[in-house]
């Protein structure tokens, strides 16, 4: 007992307790919620990691952290086996390893290891509960979207987690909508739709948001903030009252229900996205290596292509990738200027969704976000590669 019992001096426990307690008590409450009594869980949560943070920091040595941590991953996780089986297992893990580091975080003073000694607690606290506030923001955010991936493999055509789901029964799993995404003609012609009109449309995004970057931030335009805020209008007017006008113009000019009529929309969407990255890249470009370049006898399309196009190509991609994105994901629009025979992959989401009541719109929506995301790491790779080829941040 000499070896598990502290001889040190202890620690004040005004901070430690009153933190790790709400911490609990914030668990609790979820916890508690699922149980049936979220206030008894926050009673309970708040109690139960004040008593483990005291015995952690007055009762036990120093040295017995890592068995602490252990211990607590090994009794949470079976505490929330008897509540909520298999789940529960696992998120009983998650929490007893989150709160055991938690606890010697707070105890042991360390978040203040990577802050500058002159901060007062205040400002020491407002660090941490900006970085909370950002991550509740990002959670509450991206948890639909999390929601949906598991849901997409169902076994049943519901669009709720079963009983065999939730306890990880593998009957409970199943790719059948995947297989009806990648077999039944209807979504199959609806992704050939999609895959038809966005790079098209990014094209002209693409060609026309980079002139108009370019000609704009040239200082002698007249009036070019009103001609960018005219230009950017569609990525702030709302999409339906775009969506009708562009219904009443394309109707008069017989364009409607057309191929080149859904490009020319989605086109007109995107070109704000690519003004917006490419504007950004010219703001640290040197607009002397265009001059020496015309001064050697370059013309003004060798310039664009050999000197200027190298060094805003991340900014241009960046803008490419968003308008690309906003085409395929698009569905407001199309159903105005659409027709049946160019019903893009959004469109049958949308009519499965009201209509069929299809979960292979969960399966769709799984791939959507998988591209979403690699397509959005990607831009953040160029604009980090942007900036070190602008010189502003190390290489």
């Amino acid at each position: 007992m000499a070896a598990i019992l502290t001889q040190i001096e202890k620690k004040p426990l005004n901070f430690t307790l009153p933190v790790v307690a709400a911490a609990g008590a914030f668990a609790g409450l979820f916890v508690g919620t699922a149980q049936g009594s979220g206030l008894l869980g926050i009673v309970i949560g708040a109690a139960l990691l004040a008593g483990l943070a005291f015995v952690a920091m007055q009762v036990l040595a120093p040295e017995l952290e890592k068995p602490v941590r252990y211990g607590l991953i090994a009794a949470f996780a079976v505490l929330g086996l008897l509540l909520g089986g298999a789940p529960g297992l696992v998120l009983g893990g998650l929490f007893g390893w989150f709160f055991g580091w938690f606890i010697y975080w707070i105890g042991e003073g360390r978040y203040r290891a990577h802050l500058v000694p002159y901060l007062t607690a205040g400002q020491v606290l407002w660090h941490y509960a900006f970085r909370v506030i950002c991550g509740a923001i990002f959670v509450f955010l991206i948890t639909p979207i999390i929601v949906v991936m598991p849901l997409s493999f169902n076994a049943q055509d519901f669009f709720t987690f079963t009983p065999e789901m939730l306890r990880f029964d593998p009957a409970g799993y199943s790719l059948k909508h995947y297989r009806d995404f990648l077999t039944n003609t209807e979504w199959t012609n609806a992704v050939w739709n999609s895959l038809r009109i966005a790079p098209v449309a990014t094209f002209l995004s693409v060609t026309l948001g980079t002139l108009a970057a370019i000609g704009l931030s040239q200082s002698h335009v007249p009036g070019r903030r009103v001609i960018m805020a005219i230009l950017i209008s569609p990525m702030i007017v709302p999409l339906i009252i775009s969506a009708t006008g562009m219904y009443f113009f394309y109707s008069k000019i017989g364009i409607v229900g057309t191929y080149w009529g859904v490009v020319l929309a989605h086109a007109v969407l995107g070109i704000p996205f690519v003004i917006i990255t490419v504007t950004a890249t010219l703001v640290g470009f040197d607009k002397s290596l265009t001059r020496a370049a015309a001064n050697m006898g370059a013309n003004p399309i060798t310039t664009f292509f050999r000197v200027q196009m190298p060094l805003i190509l991340p900014g241009v991609i960046s803008g490419a990738l968003f308008a690309f994105i906003t085409s395929f994901d698009e569905v407001v629009v199309v159903l105005f200027i659409g027709s049946a025979e160019l019903q893009t992959l959004p469109w049958q989401m949308f009519t499965g969704l009201r209509e069929q009541i299809s979960p292979t719109i969960l399966a769709a929506a799984t791939i959507l976000v998988g591209i979403s995301i690699l397509l959005l790491t990607l831009v953040e790779m160029l604009r980090r590669r942007s900036e070190r080829l602008r010189g502003m941040s190390p290489g």
